[in-house]
């Protein structure tokens, strides 16, 4: 009898463990700045985010979250291995497609390691990660024919999200690529670009909705949107609602969009036990002409310098929002320090598990900070990266950039900073001059090289938090990009 009454409190109990294995929605914009969200920037942010916005207000906002680049691919990457991508062959800018996946076959995602816990993963919207197109029919590899042609519909993707971890795939590959239309690991379709926005919202409501057929099996749905990115396309029913022009209507589209994707999961009963992100792949891009919006009074980046590829914080520093009810309180927020990388361990965490051997080798989870408690980390700092490959150094208050401009497409760049005799790095003390303004490189050479030589442990050790040594797949990684013989 007491045998009996063991095995149903052991059974009980890991029924009670499946059931509480949250449903985990992670929405993540491409190249929408921390201004664009209006409660972050309460006094220039003049685009209309109601749907962010309520996410705000039921539950927490980060207002010190970094994508680990301040362009596209190597956060993607970063997100989706715990793991900073200048550790692969990606040095500098993003990828193209029609190549091998940037993520290694043997590489654990955050997907392939919740499936292994018995969740059910599902990618809608711009994978960016490389992969290849296979002809249907003889499985050659076919090769990119002119600079953006695509690939014919019925081809076959051999590496794409499917062999990383996901059951389902609907999306594109990336913005020059928005026309060819995929599904799992075929193209479907070749489609009008204006259409991507809409289609993305739709079908990730569709996911929503099928999963409410089977809600004993938790899920992991992971939405990059490829909006507002250029091509900037607002769709009939949007274009003019701003009154700032396409950009700002296509923020508006977008925010919408998030907010069916909320309403999904609320009317499908999933809010309860569902952890939702909404977040950006980094800041605001320079072809949404950002002078024009400031002088109608919208500031992209808020009070933070640059904008998307720059070292500065308006490169990298982004919107990121959590709801969880139950576990997150409503209208909270919290200043802690955190990076895209950190959602696989926090995800392991929150199942109570270990991490894969040799995976996620950058990420810390930020369990702790949803409950109001310091994050217990055994990362120094987070590293920050620009599209030319400019590393920067984050730890405590202040950052250290090792270049002489913006490291990006902001001016000064750096031919026209070295030609103006500026420093060769900067340091900035983010408390007190979150605008970064004043350079205390040359003023505070001792908190320069702390940073500078922790920058280099993290490197050198391919890895940033604590466990055994591991090898970047790139060696060496060059960390000064703007000064000749200098490591």
């Amino acid at each position: 009898m007491k045998t009996l009454s063991l095995w149903l409190c052991l059974f009980f109990s890991a029924v009670v463990c499946a059931d509480e294995r949250p449903n985990i929605v992670y929405v993540m914009c491409d190249d929408l700045g921390y201004g664009d969200i209006q409660c972050l920037n309460p006094e220039h942010g003049k685009i209309p985010t109601p749907a962010v916005d309520r996410l705000a207000k039921e539950g927490m906002t980060f207002t010190d979250a970094h994508s680990g680049s301040s362009v596209c691919t190597p956060t993607r990457y970063g997100l989706l291995t715990g793991r900073y991508s200048w550790r692969t062959r990606l040095q500098r800018g993003v990828v193209q497609g029609f190549a091998p996946c940037l993520i290694a076959e043997e590489r654990p995602t955050v997907a392939s390691f919740l499936q292994s816990q018995g969740y059910h993963t599902g990618i809608v919207g711009k994978w960016h990660l490389d992969f290849q197109y296979a002809d249907p029919k003889t499985g050659e590899i076919l090769k990119r024919k002119g600079k953006n042609k695509l690939a014919p519909v019925g081809s076959k993707i051999p590496d794409g999200p499917l062999s990383r971890g996901f059951d389902h795939f609907h999306g594109f590959h990336h913005a020059r690529d928005m026309r060819g239309v995929i599904e799992d690991n075929q193209v479907i379709a070749h489609d009008d670009e204006i259409n991507m926005l809409p289609r993305i919202t739709r079908a990730s409501v569709g996911y929503i909705d099928a999963r409410a057929q089977n809600k004993q099996q938790p899920f992991f749905l992971y939405v990059p949107y490829g909006s507002p990115h250029a091509p900037i396309l607002p769709t009939a029913k949007w274009q003019g609602k701003s009154g700032l022009g396409d950009y700002a209507d296509f923020v508006m589209e977008t925010d919408a969009g998030f907010g069916e994707i909320l309403d999904a999961i609320d009317r499908n009963g999933f809010a309860d036990n569902t952890l939702v992100v909404f977040t950006s792949d980094n800041g605001c891009s320079k072809k949404v002409d950002i002078p024009r919006l400031r002088e109608k009074g919208h500031h992209v980046s808020a009070h933070y310098r640059g904008s998307k590829a720059d070292l500065w914080d308006g490169g990298h520093r982004v919107p990121f929002m959590v709801r969880w009810p139950g576990k997150i309180q409503p209208g909270s927020t919290s200043d802690q320090l955190v990076c895209h990388t950190d959602l696989f361990a926090t995800v392991a965490k929150i199942l109570g598990k270990n991490l894969p051997e040799a995976a996620a080798e950058d990420s810390v989870s930020i369990l702790p900070a949803f409950s109001g408690q310091p994050i217990e980390s055994t990362r120094a700092g987070v590293i920050h990266h620009s599209f030319s490959g400019h590393f920067a150094y984050r730890l405590g208050k202040y950052k250290l950039l090792l270049a002489r401009g913006s490291g990006g497409w902001t001016a000064p760049k750096e031919a026209a900073a070295k030609e103006a005799d500026a420093p060769i790095a900067q340091l900035y003390d983010m408390q007190t001059d979150p605008s970064e303004t004043t350079n205390l490189y040359e003023s505070k050479p001792e908190i320069a090289q702390q940073l500078l030589f922790q920058l280099k442990s993290d490197i050198k050790r391919g890895r940033s938090t604590e466990g055994s040594d591991r090898v970047n797949d790139f060696r060496p990684v060059k960390l000064w990009k703007s000064e000749k013989n200098k490591q």
